[in-house]
């Protein structure tokens, strides 16, 4: 560190050594530091910041020289390879994987579920290559040439990863360099690409169930996905028992289950999946059974009406004439994610049985529009007037939806 001296000052000391560094109090604002580094023959300055971790970009280290050490890195690859990496992305090895044949059967293990009676049939085949060699560009591949009936689309969730020994990326099969944050990383399915590549890769995440740790707060496309069900089995599961055993109960979803209750049924599906027991003999209060239903829908990171089209279902709540309504609320449901609008047409059909047992219920669509309002759909802000403006086209978009299933799906 060199106190406070000038830019001149700073390329005096670093003149003709490729690679040295200084630190420096800036003059033109005292208290602010600048990292002078000299490469190609002249001395780059960058603003340096601190949080626990030095940074000048986003990657952030636990020391200056490691600091260095990357940007020269990246400085050196840049300004060697510019043109080439400018071309990385024109022709990616992603679109002509052939390892779909031979690595079939291994896929197919996560396909455990399928949309024919017998769900749990497996897909199997000759092959057997041991399954930890298969990456995640493999089975992804393998996947698309595979029967998979539930096959919406998903993008991957990238994050910055820091990649341990030399890696590849599975876009365009080109090294990755520097020491940290060399790329990026889809926590789903494990797809590992350079932050360049993955503006370019298709939205064709293959959740990995290895990867899912827990079923309650996942997203539900993500949790679909990785079962390869149609729906989120808590809401098969749960509509299942509800059908069989509750549809009379009085105040159904109107009345609470002990909570402590609904947090076992809850343990129970992120610890156990599809094979949960919520049966009559270990939950007989049907209420539990609903009240865990209400509690996934309100745990989902992305409500089943989603943020994106939150706005239009209430503008659409606020026509009043019933048929342009009607209309409106159709054309916003074509916006749903797949995975959403199918698990709403589901969960409307359900909630129109419960309104034929009314009269022993005492449950209406209103009632249930009430009930559901809130829990199907939250404004994208966390604004409380917002949600409190908004509660009664909520119960009233719920309340149209459950009536008018038949035609809105």
């Amino acid at each position: 560190f060199h106190g406070i001296i000038s830019r001149e000052q700073a390329d005096e000391i670093l003149a003709g050594v490729e690679g040295a560094y200084i630190l420096r109090e800036s003059q033109r604002q005292p208290g602010c530091y600048t990292l002078a580094l000299r490469f190609g023959n002249q001395t780059l300055n960058y603003r340096l910041f601190y949080d626990g971790k030095h940074f000048v970009g986003e990657k952030r280290f636990e020391s200056i020289h490691d600091l260095v050490t990357d940007g020269l890195i990246t400085l050196y690859i840049e300004t060697k390879a510019s043109e080439y990496i400018s071309k990385m992305t024109t022709n990616p090895i992603y679109e002509h994987i052939g390892y779909a044949t031979l690595l079939r059967e291994k896929v197919s293990r996560r396909l455990s579920r399928t949309k024919n009676e017998s769900r749990k049939a497996s897909v199997t085949s000759e092959e057997n290559t041991p399954v930890e060699k298969i990456t995640s560009l493999v089975r992804r591949a393998a996947l698309t040439q595979n029967d998979n009936h539930f096959n919406y689309e998903k993008a991957h969730n990238f994050k910055v990863h820091t990649f341990r020994g030399p890696h590849w990326c599975e876009y365009c099969a080109n090294f990755m360099w520097g020491l940290i944050a060399q790329g990026v990383r889809c926590s789903d399915c494990g797809l590992n690409v350079h932050k360049q590549c993955s503006k370019y890769v298709p939205n064709d995440c293959q959740p990995d169930l290895k990867r899912i740790k827990r079923v309650y707060c996942c997203d539900l496309t993500t949790l679909v996905k990785a079962h390869n069900t149609q729906r989120p089995m808590v809401v098969d599961s749960c509509i299942r028992e509800i059908e069989a055993r509750g549809l009379k109960s009085e105040g159904l979803y109107r009345v609470s289950g002990f909570t402590e209750h609904i947090e076992d049924v809850k343990m129970a599906f992120d610890r156990d999946g599809d094979k949960a027991d919520i049966s009559a003999s270990i939950y007989p209060d049907i209420n539990i059974i609903a009240g865990a239903l209400k509690l996934y829908f309100r745990d989902l990171p992305i409500p089943v009406i989603t943020y994106d089209t939150y706005s239009k279902f209430i503008e659409a709540a606020k026509i009043s004439n019933p048929d342009e309504r009607l209309e409106a609320i159709h054309e916003v449901l074509m916006l749903l994610p797949a995975a959403h609008y199918e698990t709403l047409r589901y969960l409307m059909i359900h909630l129109k049985k419960v309104t034929m047992h009314e009269k022993e219920n005492f449950m209406n669509a209103e009632n249930l529009g009430i009930v559901f309002g809130p829990t199907l759909m939250r404004p994208p802000e966390d604004s409380t007037l917002a949600t409190l403006n908004d509660m009664r086209y909520q119960k009233l978009i719920v309340q149209i939806l459950i009536e008018n299933e038949d035609v809105l799906f």
